[in-house]
């Protein structure tokens, strides 16, 4: 597997280009199975859980077309696919496997999807799209690993079409109201979605929706109103930025220090992220499509809690903790989304990191620097999080098992690299 090996006390100076963003790229590219007709994505990031889709929607019989494995972009032809199915094999590395489901059984009239599979961080339960579908009128069963579900039947007992409905989820779930949103497209009447998920990701798969041709309103909101239609048409969209990545590339100057530029990302996705490091002493300025930080000396702790989008986001907990890890003060970082995710205070603790878990909260007591060490990754942004601290840690520390990493993060070691951090992966 591969490593990174991270020499540390660097301050980080140069700029850098935010890839296209992960968690709206997948969806995007599950929608191009509703459609008539090809779909051109541009901007798709070169990461793992991306190419894992790609292979997923080749082996369903839809055409990929890329023309590297770097290219940004993608152009799906799905209009032959001809197995509703996402085998473990394939999907078992990826928790957004089950963002396959609403697309399959809106258009084929049934599915077979794996179980996700992926990180530790925690469960991330499909019952809430099963729920959904369900109130759509399909039949969905759970064996062997695997969902099956067919849509309502016709006379002659080939899978119909799924129907209207309204849905309000027991909890905010951001793949549930895109498989939710995917499946009510195509489905008979009106679908109204309360207590819908409101991240940018939501947000750009709605509008990718909207260009193939379906009615959708209330996007960004907890209200989303679908009414159906009976066919969608191919088009093209441009992949937003990854807010995450540069939330990480922005905690990762905060703690190292320095004065980074960061092109084609969006600080309007990053409200709750940008305050806190203004909290912990950052300078942060913005523009319609670049953030610029400087941070130097030590931060200040900033207290935050993680919570459903505008809040502060989950994926950003690990990262901004290591900040707080080297900050002046003491900070309490509470986690409400996900119950296993401080599995890297143990890895923090052996650079040196002061933290104590009482529950859902880290009690987090900055120290003037960190100490190099060896330590492993558990997750994709836990992954992120010993990278910023590796930078900021005197002497020679290796991260393994970043396979995680690659699932989220393309090419990280060369964006680091571009603006001053001494990093390298050991194959």
């Amino acid at each position: 597997m591969d490593k990174f090996v991270i020499r540390g006390g660097r301050p980080l100076e140069g700029e850098l280009t935010i890839s296209g963003a992960k968690n709206a790229a997948l969806p995007q590219l599950a929608a191009t199975l509703l459609a008539d007709g090809p779909v051109t994505l541009t901007n798709v990031p070169g990461v793992q859980d991306v190419a894992t889709l790609i292979k997923l929607l080749r082996s369903m019989g839809a055409r990929v077309e890329r023309a590297a494995e770097r290219s940004g972009t993608v152009t799906v032809d799905a209009t032959a696919a001809h197995t509703p199915e996402a085998p473990y094999d394939l999907v078992k590395t990826m928790r957004a496997s089950a963002i396959v489901l609403g697309p399959l059984l809106a258009r084929h009239g049934r599915a077979r999807v794996s179980l996700p599979g992926g990180c530790a961080i925690g469960s991330r339960p499909v019952d809430q799209h099963i729920k959904g579908l369900q109130a759509m009128g399909a039949e969905i069963v759970v064996e062997h690993g695997y969902i099956v579900a067919q849509a309502p039947k016709r006379r002659d007992g080939r899978p119909g079409r799924l129907r209207g409905a309204r849905i309000t989820t027991d909890m905010v779930t951001v793949t549930g109201t895109e498989n939710l949103m995917m499946a009510a497209v195509l489905a008979e009447g009106e679908t109204v979605l309360e207590n819908a998920a409101q991240e940018p990701e939501v947000g750009a798969l709605a509008e990718l929706l909207a260009r193939m041709g379906a009615r959708i309103e209330g996007q960004g909101t907890h209200r989303i109103r679908i009414e159906g239609v009976d066919r969608l048409a191919g088009t093209e969209q441009r992949v937003i930025p990854d807010r995450v990545e540069a939330g990480t590339f922005l905690c990762a100057v905060a703690a190292a220090g320095g004065r980074v530029m960061l092109r084609d990302a969006r600080a309007d996705h990053l409200d709750a992220v940008v305050e806190k490091l203004r909290e912990a002493g950052a300078r942060v300025e913005s523009g319609a499509d670049w953030i610029r930080i400087e941070a130097d000396g030590r931060p200040t702790a900033a207290s935050f809690r993680t919570s459903e989008y505008p809040a502060f986001p989950t994926d950003m907990q690990a990262q901004f903790m290591t900040v707080n890890c080297v900050a002046e003060g003491t900070a309490r970082v509470t986690e409400t989304i996900f119950e296993n995710r401080f599995m890297h205070v143990n890895e923090l603790v052996r650079l040196g990191a002061s933290i104590e878990v009482d529950g859902h909260t880290a009690i987090v007591t900055g120290v003037p620097r960190l100490s190099a060490a060896a330590v492993m990754a558990t997750d994709l942004r836990a992954s992120a999080s010993l990278v910023i601290a590796g930078l900021v840690a005197d002497g020679q520390t290796v991260v393994d098992r970043i396979y995680h990493l690659d699932r989220g993060y393309d090419r990280m070691e060369a964006k680091l690299r571009a603006i001053g951090a001494d990093v390298e992966r050991i194959r």
